[in-house]
Protein backbone atom coordinates (compact mmCIF):
# COMPACT_ATOMS: atom_id res chain seq x y z
CA UNK A 1 0.00 0.00 0.00
CA UNK A 2 1.25 3.28 -1.27
CA UNK A 3 0.09 6.77 0.36
CA UNK A 4 -0.02 9.99 -1.35
CA UNK A 5 -0.96 13.48 -0.37
CA UNK A 6 -1.02 17.09 -1.59
CA UNK A 7 -2.07 19.27 1.75
CA UNK A 8 0.23 19.09 5.39
CA UNK A 9 -3.48 18.49 7.27
CA UNK A 10 -3.40 15.25 5.18
CA UNK A 11 -0.11 13.68 5.76
CA UNK A 12 0.44 12.04 8.26
CA UNK A 13 4.04 11.54 10.31
CA UNK A 14 5.29 9.24 12.84
CA UNK A 15 7.74 10.21 15.02
CA UNK A 16 9.83 7.76 16.86
CA UNK A 17 12.47 8.59 19.59
CA UNK A 18 12.58 7.28 23.57
CA UNK A 19 13.34 11.00 24.72
CA UNK A 20 10.05 12.26 25.24
CA UNK A 21 11.64 15.95 25.33
CA UNK A 22 13.03 15.20 21.82
CA UNK A 23 9.62 13.83 20.55
CA UNK A 24 7.36 16.93 21.81
CA UNK A 25 9.91 19.12 20.44
CA UNK A 26 9.08 17.34 16.98
CA UNK A 27 5.49 17.22 17.11
CA UNK A 28 5.28 20.70 18.17
CA UNK A 29 7.45 22.19 15.15
CA UNK A 30 5.20 19.81 12.45
CA UNK A 31 2.08 20.18 13.97
CA UNK A 32 2.31 23.67 13.63
CA UNK A 33 2.86 23.54 10.10
CA UNK A 34 -0.88 21.45 10.46
CA UNK A 35 0.75 18.02 9.82
CA UNK A 36 -0.83 15.03 11.51
CA UNK A 37 1.52 13.44 14.04
CA UNK A 38 1.94 10.36 15.68
CA UNK A 39 4.50 9.68 18.28
CA UNK A 40 6.24 5.97 19.48
CA UNK A 41 8.51 6.07 22.51
CA UNK A 42 10.57 2.85 20.97
CA UNK A 43 10.68 0.16 18.18
CA UNK A 44 8.24 -2.32 18.83
CA UNK A 45 5.59 0.62 19.53
CA UNK A 46 6.85 1.93 15.97
CA UNK A 47 6.31 -1.30 14.22
CA UNK A 48 2.62 -1.82 15.95
CA UNK A 49 1.97 1.91 14.61
CA UNK A 50 2.90 1.69 11.27
CA UNK A 51 1.31 -1.96 10.84
CA UNK A 52 -2.26 0.12 12.40
CA UNK A 53 -1.86 2.73 10.22
CA UNK A 54 0.36 3.48 7.54
CA UNK A 55 2.18 6.83 8.17
CA UNK A 56 3.55 9.06 4.70
CA UNK A 57 6.61 9.64 6.73
CA UNK A 58 9.15 8.39 9.52
CA UNK A 59 11.76 10.25 11.78
CA UNK A 60 13.42 7.73 13.43
CA UNK A 61 15.83 7.74 16.27
CA UNK A 62 19.03 5.99 16.15
CA UNK A 63 19.89 5.04 19.57
CA UNK A 64 16.92 3.55 21.30
CA UNK A 65 16.68 0.47 23.80
CA UNK A 66 15.77 -3.03 23.05
CA UNK A 67 15.95 -2.43 19.26
CA UNK A 68 18.02 0.72 17.63
CA UNK A 69 16.63 2.47 15.25
CA UNK A 70 18.52 0.86 12.72
CA UNK A 71 16.73 -2.96 13.05
CA UNK A 72 13.42 -0.99 12.98
CA UNK A 73 14.27 0.27 9.67
CA UNK A 74 15.36 -3.17 8.75
CA UNK A 75 12.06 -4.68 9.71
CA UNK A 76 10.37 -1.82 7.90
CA UNK A 77 11.63 -2.75 4.46
CA UNK A 78 11.37 -6.37 4.96
CA UNK A 79 7.63 -6.02 5.09
CA UNK A 80 5.75 -5.01 1.41
CA UNK A 81 3.11 -3.35 3.38
CA UNK A 82 5.70 -0.37 4.75
CA UNK A 83 8.88 -1.03 2.55
CA UNK A 84 8.08 2.06 0.62
CA UNK A 85 7.35 4.63 3.43
CA UNK A 86 10.44 6.91 3.63
CA UNK A 87 12.52 6.49 6.64
CA UNK A 88 14.58 10.22 8.04
CA UNK A 89 17.27 9.31 10.90
CA UNK A 90 17.41 12.11 13.33
CA UNK A 91 20.37 11.14 15.63
CA UNK A 92 23.20 13.10 17.90
CA UNK A 93 25.95 10.43 16.07
CA UNK A 94 27.22 11.94 13.51
CA UNK A 95 30.50 9.84 12.41
CA UNK A 96 30.45 9.05 8.73
CA UNK A 97 30.18 5.04 9.47
CA UNK A 98 26.49 6.04 11.37
CA UNK A 99 24.89 7.50 8.29
CA UNK A 100 26.52 4.95 5.66
CA UNK A 101 24.41 2.47 8.37
CA UNK A 102 21.12 4.41 8.04
CA UNK A 103 21.59 4.48 4.10
CA UNK A 104 22.69 0.87 4.23
CA UNK A 105 19.46 -0.20 6.24
CA UNK A 106 16.85 1.62 4.09
CA UNK A 107 16.89 5.15 5.31
CA UNK A 108 16.67 7.77 2.80
CA UNK A 109 18.03 11.06 5.15
CA UNK A 110 19.78 11.67 7.57
CA UNK A 111 20.36 14.99 10.02
CA UNK A 112 22.03 15.34 13.49
CA UNK A 113 21.51 16.41 16.49
CA UNK A 114 21.10 19.20 17.24
CA UNK A 115 19.13 20.26 14.10
CA UNK A 116 18.06 23.52 12.98
CA UNK A 117 14.20 23.31 12.24
CA UNK A 118 14.32 24.80 8.93
CA UNK A 119 16.79 22.28 8.22
CA UNK A 120 14.46 19.73 9.15
CA UNK A 121 11.23 20.49 7.25
CA UNK A 122 13.06 21.28 4.34
CA UNK A 123 14.42 17.76 4.27
CA UNK A 124 10.65 16.01 5.04
CA UNK A 125 9.41 18.35 2.64
CA UNK A 126 11.81 17.16 -0.18
CA UNK A 127 10.94 13.55 0.63
CA UNK A 128 7.75 14.03 0.59
CA UNK A 129 7.83 15.70 -2.55
CA UNK A 130 9.41 12.78 -3.77
CA UNK A 131 7.49 10.12 -2.52
CA UNK A 132 4.44 11.97 -4.34
CA UNK A 133 6.49 12.07 -7.63
CA UNK A 134 7.68 8.13 -7.03
CA UNK A 135 3.65 7.51 -6.75
CA UNK A 136 2.15 9.69 -9.21
CA UNK A 137 5.06 7.50 -11.71
CA UNK A 138 3.77 4.08 -10.19
CA UNK A 139 0.36 5.17 -10.77
CA UNK A 140 1.21 6.13 -14.34
CA UNK A 141 3.19 2.76 -15.22
CA UNK A 142 0.41 0.54 -13.63
CA UNK A 143 -2.30 2.63 -15.86
CA UNK A 144 -0.13 2.40 -18.80
CA UNK A 145 0.57 -1.45 -17.92
CA UNK A 146 -3.18 -1.85 -17.60
CA UNK A 147 -3.43 -0.22 -20.60
CA UNK A 148 -1.01 -2.08 -22.77
CA UNK A 149 -2.64 -4.96 -21.19
CA UNK A 150 -6.30 -4.49 -22.61
CA UNK A 151 -4.92 -3.45 -25.82
CA UNK A 152 -3.03 -6.93 -26.42
CA UNK A 153 -6.39 -8.73 -24.83
CA UNK A 154 -8.39 -6.93 -27.47
CA UNK A 155 -5.78 -8.03 -30.01
CA UNK A 156 -5.78 -10.90 -29.40
CA UNK A 157 -9.60 -11.35 -29.07
CA UNK A 158 -9.92 -9.82 -32.96
CA UNK A 159 -7.25 -11.91 -33.18
CA UNK A 160 -8.94 -15.05 -31.95
CA UNK A 161 -12.71 -14.31 -33.18
CA UNK A 162 -10.71 -13.58 -37.11
CA UNK A 163 -9.32 -17.05 -36.67
CA UNK A 164 -12.33 -19.08 -35.42
CA UNK A 165 -14.50 -17.08 -37.97
CA UNK A 166 -12.17 -17.96 -40.89
CA UNK A 167 -12.30 -21.27 -39.32
CA UNK A 168 -16.07 -21.50 -39.49
CA UNK A 169 -15.75 -20.65 -42.76
CA UNK A 170 -13.30 -23.06 -43.82
CA UNK A 171 -15.35 -25.62 -42.09
CA UNK A 172 -18.65 -24.50 -43.37
CA UNK A 173 -16.98 -24.59 -47.10
CA UNK A 174 -15.33 -28.08 -46.29
CA UNK A 175 -18.29 -28.85 -45.50
CA UNK A 176 -20.76 -27.86 -48.39
CA UNK A 177 -17.92 -29.41 -51.17
CA UNK A 178 -17.95 -32.61 -49.37
CA UNK A 179 -21.91 -32.85 -49.08
CA UNK A 180 -22.40 -32.59 -52.48
CA UNK A 181 -20.74 -35.93 -53.54
CA UNK A 182 -21.12 -38.11 -50.15
CA UNK A 183 -24.63 -37.24 -50.42
CA UNK A 184 -24.58 -38.51 -54.61
CA UNK A 185 -22.29 -41.31 -53.18
CA UNK A 186 -24.78 -42.66 -50.28
CA UNK A 187 -27.79 -41.82 -52.09
CA UNK A 188 -26.60 -44.67 -55.06
CA UNK A 189 -25.17 -47.32 -53.13
CA UNK A 190 -28.84 -48.49 -52.10
CA UNK A 191 -29.10 -49.08 -55.34
CA UNK A 192 -25.56 -50.39 -56.47
CA UNK A 193 -26.33 -52.87 -53.56
CA UNK A 194 -29.51 -53.86 -55.25
CA UNK A 195 -28.16 -54.40 -58.93
CA UNK A 196 -25.06 -56.60 -57.41
CA UNK A 197 -27.76 -58.16 -55.61
CA UNK A 198 -29.23 -58.89 -58.71
CA UNK A 199 -26.02 -60.00 -60.66
CA UNK A 200 -24.95 -62.49 -58.15
CA UNK A 201 -29.06 -63.82 -57.80
CA UNK A 202 -28.72 -64.15 -62.05
CA UNK A 203 -25.36 -65.75 -61.16
CA UNK A 204 -26.62 -68.52 -58.89
CA UNK A 205 -29.07 -69.16 -60.74
CA UNK A 206 -26.91 -70.05 -63.47
CA UNK A 207 -25.23 -72.28 -61.26
CA UNK A 208 -27.79 -74.08 -60.23
CA UNK A 209 -29.46 -74.59 -63.59
CA UNK A 210 -26.36 -75.51 -65.56
CA UNK A 211 -23.54 -76.31 -63.86
CA UNK A 212 -21.54 -78.01 -66.97
CA UNK A 213 -21.26 -74.82 -68.32
CA UNK A 214 -18.90 -74.16 -65.49
CA UNK A 215 -16.47 -77.13 -67.13
CA UNK A 216 -15.66 -74.54 -69.78
CA UNK A 217 -12.55 -73.60 -70.10
CA UNK A 218 -13.90 -70.07 -71.85
CA UNK A 219 -16.31 -69.39 -68.44
CA UNK A 220 -14.61 -66.78 -66.50
CA UNK A 221 -16.69 -68.48 -63.27
CA UNK A 222 -13.65 -70.95 -63.56
CA UNK A 223 -10.88 -68.56 -62.83
CA UNK A 224 -12.93 -67.33 -59.96
CA UNK A 225 -13.57 -68.32 -56.33
CA UNK A 226 -17.20 -66.96 -56.75
CA UNK A 227 -18.22 -67.98 -53.14
CA UNK A 228 -15.11 -65.78 -51.84
CA UNK A 229 -15.94 -62.90 -54.24
CA UNK A 230 -19.62 -63.31 -53.33
CA UNK A 231 -19.45 -62.28 -49.65
CA UNK A 232 -16.26 -59.91 -49.75
CA UNK A 233 -18.60 -58.12 -52.38
CA UNK A 234 -21.60 -57.71 -49.54
CA UNK A 235 -18.77 -56.76 -47.20
CA UNK A 236 -17.29 -53.95 -49.12
CA UNK A 237 -20.39 -52.58 -50.46
CA UNK A 238 -21.22 -52.89 -46.47
CA UNK A 239 -17.88 -50.80 -45.35
CA UNK A 240 -18.48 -48.11 -48.11
CA UNK A 241 -21.68 -47.57 -46.77
CA UNK A 242 -20.87 -47.25 -43.14
CA UNK A 243 -17.67 -45.24 -44.26
CA UNK A 244 -20.17 -42.75 -46.50
CA UNK A 245 -22.43 -42.53 -43.55
CA UNK A 246 -19.82 -41.28 -41.25
CA UNK A 247 -18.70 -38.91 -43.97
CA UNK A 248 -22.01 -37.68 -44.15
CA UNK A 249 -21.85 -37.58 -39.85
CA UNK A 250 -19.06 -35.97 -39.69
CA UNK A 251 -19.95 -33.14 -42.68
CA UNK A 252 -23.59 -32.78 -40.70
CA UNK A 253 -21.20 -32.16 -37.12
CA UNK A 254 -18.86 -29.47 -39.01
CA UNK A 255 -21.89 -27.80 -40.39
CA UNK A 256 -23.89 -27.69 -36.85
CA UNK A 257 -20.40 -26.37 -34.92
CA UNK A 258 -20.11 -23.35 -37.70
CA UNK A 259 -23.63 -21.98 -37.45
CA UNK A 260 -22.55 -19.86 -40.46
CA UNK A 261 -25.43 -18.80 -42.50
CA UNK A 262 -27.39 -18.31 -38.92
CA UNK A 263 -28.18 -15.76 -37.51
CA UNK A 264 -25.46 -14.59 -34.46
CA UNK A 265 -27.99 -14.52 -30.95
CA UNK A 266 -30.88 -16.89 -31.45
CA UNK A 267 -32.58 -19.45 -29.07
CA UNK A 268 -30.08 -22.68 -29.26
CA UNK A 269 -29.83 -26.01 -27.34
CA UNK A 270 -26.88 -26.17 -24.87
CA UNK A 271 -27.09 -30.14 -24.41
CA UNK A 272 -27.32 -30.40 -28.71
CA UNK A 273 -24.44 -27.53 -28.89
CA UNK A 274 -22.05 -29.78 -26.63
CA UNK A 275 -22.99 -32.95 -28.46
CA UNK A 276 -22.07 -31.86 -31.88
CA UNK A 277 -18.70 -29.72 -29.86
CA UNK A 278 -17.73 -33.10 -28.43
CA UNK A 279 -18.35 -35.08 -31.53
CA UNK A 280 -15.53 -32.72 -33.11
CA UNK A 281 -13.12 -33.70 -30.28
CA UNK A 282 -13.63 -37.16 -30.80
CA UNK A 283 -12.78 -37.32 -34.32
CA UNK A 284 -9.85 -35.64 -33.43
CA UNK A 285 -8.97 -37.37 -30.31
CA UNK A 286 -9.38 -40.65 -33.04
CA UNK A 287 -6.72 -38.70 -35.07
CA UNK A 288 -3.94 -38.26 -32.58
CA UNK A 289 -4.15 -41.31 -31.12
CA UNK A 290 -4.88 -40.14 -27.56
CA UNK A 291 -5.37 -42.43 -24.91
CA UNK A 292 -8.91 -43.48 -24.86
CA UNK A 293 -11.25 -40.79 -22.59
CA UNK A 294 -14.45 -42.00 -20.79
CA UNK A 295 -17.16 -39.24 -21.45
CA UNK A 296 -19.92 -39.83 -18.61
CA UNK A 297 -22.57 -37.45 -20.32
CA UNK A 298 -25.57 -36.44 -17.85
CA UNK A 299 -27.59 -34.15 -19.91
CA UNK A 300 -30.71 -32.58 -17.78
CA UNK A 301 -34.19 -31.40 -19.60
CA UNK A 302 -33.16 -27.93 -19.99
CA UNK A 303 -34.99 -25.37 -22.10
CA UNK A 304 -33.12 -23.70 -24.91
CA UNK A 305 -31.45 -20.54 -24.13
CA UNK A 306 -30.48 -17.39 -25.92
CA UNK A 307 -27.03 -16.83 -27.14
CA UNK A 308 -24.23 -16.93 -29.55
CA UNK A 309 -23.69 -20.95 -31.08
CA UNK A 310 -21.07 -20.29 -32.40
CA UNK A 311 -19.07 -18.29 -29.74
CA UNK A 312 -20.58 -20.62 -26.83
CA UNK A 313 -19.45 -23.71 -29.27
CA UNK A 314 -15.98 -22.12 -28.59
CA UNK A 315 -16.29 -22.22 -24.75
CA UNK A 316 -17.03 -25.77 -25.27
CA UNK A 317 -14.07 -26.69 -27.19
CA UNK A 318 -11.76 -24.92 -25.52
CA UNK A 319 -13.10 -26.63 -21.84
CA UNK A 320 -13.20 -29.97 -23.05
CA UNK A 321 -9.59 -29.24 -24.61
CA UNK A 322 -8.56 -28.11 -21.49
CA UNK A 323 -9.65 -30.91 -19.93
CA UNK A 324 -8.04 -33.59 -22.06
CA UNK A 325 -4.71 -31.43 -21.64
CA UNK A 326 -5.18 -31.66 -17.54
CA UNK A 327 -5.85 -35.24 -18.24
CA UNK A 328 -2.49 -36.33 -20.35
CA UNK A 329 -0.23 -34.40 -17.79
CA UNK A 330 -1.61 -36.56 -15.21
CA UNK A 331 0.94 -39.08 -13.63
CA UNK A 332 -1.15 -41.30 -12.16
CA UNK A 333 -2.38 -44.45 -13.38
CA UNK A 334 -6.14 -43.53 -13.99
CA UNK A 335 -9.10 -44.46 -16.07
CA UNK A 336 -9.02 -40.43 -17.63
CA UNK A 337 -12.66 -39.11 -17.17
CA UNK A 338 -14.30 -36.18 -18.55
CA UNK A 339 -17.90 -35.74 -16.13
CA UNK A 340 -20.81 -33.46 -18.34
CA UNK A 341 -23.66 -32.18 -16.76
CA UNK A 342 -26.46 -29.91 -17.60
CA UNK A 343 -29.35 -28.73 -14.82
CA UNK A 344 -31.34 -25.97 -14.28
CA UNK A 345 -29.75 -23.82 -11.69
CA UNK A 346 -33.21 -22.10 -11.01
CA UNK A 347 -35.95 -20.77 -12.75
CA UNK A 348 -33.83 -18.30 -14.99
CA UNK A 349 -30.65 -19.82 -15.68
CA UNK A 350 -29.17 -23.24 -16.89
CA UNK A 351 -26.00 -25.05 -15.24
CA UNK A 352 -23.13 -26.90 -16.91
CA UNK A 353 -20.25 -27.98 -15.36
CA UNK A 354 -17.34 -29.91 -17.22
CA UNK A 355 -15.33 -31.72 -15.08
CA UNK A 356 -11.83 -33.84 -15.26
CA UNK A 357 -9.81 -36.14 -13.58
CA UNK A 358 -6.88 -34.69 -14.71
CA UNK A 359 -3.91 -32.74 -13.19
CA UNK A 360 -5.45 -30.34 -10.40
CA UNK A 361 -5.35 -26.68 -10.76
CA UNK A 362 -4.03 -25.53 -7.35
CA UNK A 363 -5.96 -22.79 -5.55
CA UNK A 364 -3.03 -19.62 -6.41
CA UNK A 365 -3.64 -20.98 -9.97
CA UNK A 366 -7.53 -20.43 -10.28
CA UNK A 367 -7.50 -17.20 -8.89
CA UNK A 368 -5.28 -16.51 -12.24
CA UNK A 369 -6.52 -19.50 -14.25
CA UNK A 370 -9.12 -16.45 -16.11
CA UNK A 371 -6.55 -13.47 -16.41
CA UNK A 372 -5.16 -12.38 -20.23
CA UNK A 373 -2.22 -14.36 -21.12
CA UNK A 374 -2.09 -16.68 -18.02
CA UNK A 375 -1.19 -20.23 -18.67
CA UNK A 376 -0.61 -23.50 -16.89
CA UNK A 377 0.90 -25.16 -19.80
CA UNK A 378 4.12 -24.98 -19.42
CA UNK A 379 5.64 -26.17 -22.48
CA UNK A 380 2.94 -25.92 -24.76
CA UNK A 381 2.38 -23.50 -27.69
CA UNK A 382 -0.06 -22.04 -25.63
CA UNK A 383 -1.08 -17.79 -25.19
CA UNK A 384 -2.89 -17.98 -22.04
CA UNK A 385 -6.30 -16.71 -24.11
CA UNK A 386 -8.62 -19.76 -24.00
CA UNK A 387 -10.19 -19.58 -21.10
CA UNK A 388 -10.05 -15.65 -21.10
CA UNK A 389 -12.36 -15.34 -23.85
CA UNK A 390 -14.26 -18.31 -22.62
CA UNK A 391 -14.79 -15.81 -19.27
CA UNK A 392 -15.66 -13.36 -22.01
CA UNK A 393 -18.01 -14.70 -23.76
CA UNK A 394 -19.59 -16.05 -21.63
CA UNK A 395 -19.57 -13.15 -18.54
CA UNK A 396 -19.54 -9.95 -20.36
CA UNK A 397 -20.68 -11.61 -23.76
CA UNK A 398 -23.89 -13.44 -22.08
CA UNK A 399 -24.21 -12.02 -18.88
CA UNK A 400 -23.04 -15.56 -17.28
CA UNK A 401 -20.68 -16.58 -15.03
CA UNK A 402 -17.71 -19.30 -15.52
CA UNK A 403 -15.82 -20.19 -12.35
CA UNK A 404 -13.08 -23.31 -11.74
CA UNK A 405 -13.41 -25.51 -8.72
CA UNK A 406 -11.23 -28.20 -7.18
CA UNK A 407 -13.44 -31.25 -6.46
CA UNK A 408 -13.15 -34.18 -4.33
CA UNK A 409 -10.65 -36.55 -5.76
CA UNK A 410 -8.24 -34.23 -6.99
CA UNK A 411 -10.90 -33.62 -9.67
CA UNK A 412 -11.20 -30.13 -11.66
CA UNK A 413 -14.45 -28.70 -12.62
CA UNK A 414 -15.65 -25.35 -14.69
CA UNK A 415 -18.86 -24.22 -14.28
CA UNK A 416 -21.05 -22.10 -16.61
CA UNK A 417 -24.07 -20.11 -15.86
CA UNK A 418 -26.15 -19.05 -18.96
CA UNK A 419 -29.45 -16.48 -18.55
CA UNK A 420 -32.23 -18.47 -20.29
CA UNK A 421 -33.22 -15.39 -22.15
CA UNK A 422 -30.03 -13.80 -22.41
CA UNK A 423 -27.94 -10.78 -21.15
CA UNK A 424 -30.44 -7.90 -21.32
CA UNK A 425 -33.02 -9.34 -19.59
CA UNK A 426 -31.25 -10.56 -16.70
CA UNK A 427 -30.73 -7.54 -14.58
CA UNK A 428 -33.51 -9.38 -12.14
CA UNK A 429 -30.58 -11.72 -11.22
CA UNK A 430 -28.76 -9.24 -9.50
CA UNK A 431 -31.73 -8.30 -6.42
CA UNK A 432 -32.20 -12.04 -5.96
CA UNK A 433 -29.00 -12.92 -5.93
CA UNK A 434 -25.59 -12.07 -4.65
CA UNK A 435 -22.72 -11.89 -7.11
Amino acid sequence: MILSATEPNQIDILIVDDTPVNLRLLADMLEERHYNVRKALNGNMALLATDKKLPHLILLDVNMPDMDGYQVCQQLKKSEKTRHVPVIFISALDQARDKIKAFQVGGVDYVTKPFAVEEVLARINHQLELQRLTNDLRDRNQELEEALMKLKFTQAQLIQKEKMSSLAELVSGVAHQINNPISFIYSNLEPANEYIDSLLNVINFYQKHDPDSLQNAENPLQELDFEFLESDLRDLMQSMYHGADRIRSIVLTLQKFSHLDESDIKWLGINQEIESTLTLIQYDLESRNIQPIKWVKNYGNIPNIMGCPRDLNQVFLNLFNNAIEAIEDAQETIEPTVWIETKLADEHHVHIAIENNGVEISEEMRSQIFDPFFTTKLGRNSQGLGLAISHQIVVEQHGGRLTCESLPGDHTAFIIELPIKGKIEDSSRDNDREV
